[in-house]
């Protein structure tokens, strides 16, 4: 993840294809600087499934799931005048195991990985622009507004495991622009999507594609206090049963910040 991608808005969730996960991680940093950082870490695994259509079978009630190696990371990044590039990966294993009847046998292994492009671009004083794209399959617990990093899928030619757990492909786009317009004032204003692309056993109400974008002014008056208005946008479309909504909404704020320190 890239926090400095985080665009200077009012509302705290923030863009939903953005990759947003503070994990537990034992990192090695052998170049850090102001001009270069180059990062690995080991991190705590983990990842959620969907049964789908089959969720209410007896069959798949022992389906456990079993992460025996930690994700592994990394990135690097290029900073300079102009803002800055970044270049991030993750590899992990998920693995599942079946303790049912041996009648059937629905253990399984997949293998998440994905790439992470981020950069702030400093257009000028006053602008700064907040790009990001990430894609990869099963790494949708790593993404701010996602669902499930496996999803299930038909497999009738197997018998013996008549459906198997897939990772799911997950596409995030960021874009956003940061704008001062003086002192005292400043706006954010842009888009963001995720795309999932749904493994064909999934409930026909699951999720397949959100959009998310605002446009603030924002007023500081002193330092410390920031107050102004948002207006924001979200949309979400299902995987196939047609339902699709646009949702709008207006959000105010005050902000006050302060600090104090106590001496001995």
């Amino acid at each position: 993840m890239d926090i400095d991608v985080f665009p200077n808005s009012l509302e705290y969730w923030g863009p939903n294809g953005m990759a947003f996960f503070r994990n537990v991680q034992v990192r090695w940093m052998p170049i850090r600087s102001n001009r270069t950082d180059l990062v690995f870490a080991l991190e705590r695994p983990g990842a959620s499934a969907d049964q789908g259509v089959y969720s209410d079978r007896i069959e798949l009630k022992g389906v456990k799931p079993r992460f025996n190696l930690p994700d592994v990371s990394g990135h690097a990044r290029l900073t300079r005048g102009w803002g800055y590039v970044q270049v991030a990966g993750i590899f992990r294993k998920i693995g599942w195991v079946d303790i049912n009847d041996p009648t059937y046998n629905f253990s399984g292994t997949a293998y998440g990985w994905g790439v992470n492009v981020t950069s702030n671009l400093k257009f000028s004083s006053r602008d700064v622009g907040k790009f990001e794209v990430v894609y990869g399959e099963g790494i949708e617990n790593y993404m701010n507004d996602a669902p499930v990093d496996i999803g299930i899928k038909n497999n009738f030619s197997n018998p013996v495991a008549p459906v198997e757990g897939v990772p799911l492909p997950v596409l995030g786009v960021v874009s956003f622009l940061d704008h001062n317009w003086g002192e005292r004032f400043s706006s954010s204003i842009g888009y963001s999507m995720v795309n999932i692309d749904n493994s064909d056993a999934q409930n026909p109400s699951d999720f397949h594609q959100g959009h998310y974008a605002l446009g603030n002014l924002l007023y500081h008056p002193v330092p410390k206090v920031t107050m102004g208005g948002e207006f924001q946008f979200g949309r979400r479309l299902n995987f196939s049963d047609g339902f699709n909504f646009n949702d709008y909404r207006m959000q105010f704020s005050f902000k006050y910040d302060w600090k104090k320190t106590f001496a001995y």
